[in-house]
């Protein structure tokens, strides 16, 4: 499979939660992103933002992440969003930015966490930096950046990072690294999923998006027997071979057994 080329649509905007938690009150099943937009720019609830920052924000932003997918991502948070904690949103939502950004994706797996399980309490923009320089060096990108491009989408990387709670906020170019652990729901959230989406039992606890989350195969399988005990998988763990029964059949009835606690 031939990897997706890095891009600079982070520039668009980064965590992104205020704007998008408004475009999910607006966002109905079947709308588009034109059509989002022109709901949005009527509904008077982007007052301080231009059109063409708008339109940026719902088709640069909200319908990668959100829309893709036949809108499985939308669909998914508005039916949990009630079921949730802030904490719980944030890190949905930084999944699915950081599979929409694969090179969001690339900097948390390789950078961040190698920084954070090498003990590390501070992160850099300049190790951002040349992350990217490698990155285009390396052809990951459609041509090569110039470097104003390249420290750039450097700080969108460490900025976004910060949006959703794995760096401190700061203004200054080292920020601290946080603590950042997966949430139980969202471990059982992901694990449906990719159950939904087609991924077999086997390969689930070895998807990349679990590393995101600083996770091995291994603490994968920890999570899945956590979430066990709660009822929503049955899982068996035999040398290399994982099994699961899925007993919730729809993200419906996903939402309703979290909510439940």
């Amino acid at each position: 499979m031939t990897e997706r080329p890095y891009t600079t649509q982070l520039q668009a905007g980064l965590g992104m939660q205020a704007e998008t938690a408004v475009l999910f009150d607006l966002w109905q099943p079947g709308m588009d992103a034109s059509k989002l937009f022109d709901v949005a720019l009527g509904s008077g609830r982007f007052p301080n933002v231009s059109a063409r920052r708008l339109r940026n924000i719902v088709s640069e932003c909200f319908a990668p992440r959100y829309l893709r997918n036949d809108a499985q991502p939308a669909i998914l948070l508005q039916t949990l969003h009630s079921t949730l904690s802030n904490r719980e949103l944030e890190q949905l939502l930084f999944l699915y930015t950081a599979r929409a950004n694969v090179i969001l994706a690339d900097f948390v797996r390789e950078v961040y966490w190698g920084a954070y399980v090498g003990g590390r309490h501070e992160l850099s923009n300049d190790e951002a930096r040349d992350f990217v320089t490698r990155a285009t060096a390396s052809g990951r990108t459609s041509k090569r950046w110039a470097d104003s491009t390249v420290r750039r989408v450097a700080a969108y990387l460490t900025g976004c990072c910060s949006d959703f709670g794995l760096l401190e906020r700061s203004s200054q170019g080292t920020r601290r690294i946080l603590p950042f652990r997966i949430e139980p729901k969202v471990a059982a959230l992901l694990a449906y999923d990719l159950h939904f989406s087609g991924v077999a039992d086997n390969a689930l606890a070895s998807h990349e998006d679990w590393e995101l989350f600083g996770l091995d195969r291994a603490e994968v399988i920890n999570e899945l027997r956590r979430v066990s005990l709660k009822g929503l998988v049955v899982i068996q763990v035999a040398a290399e071979v994982i099994r699961i029964s899925w007993p919730l059949k729809t993200i419906e009835e996903v939402a309703n057994a979290l909510a439940k606690g």
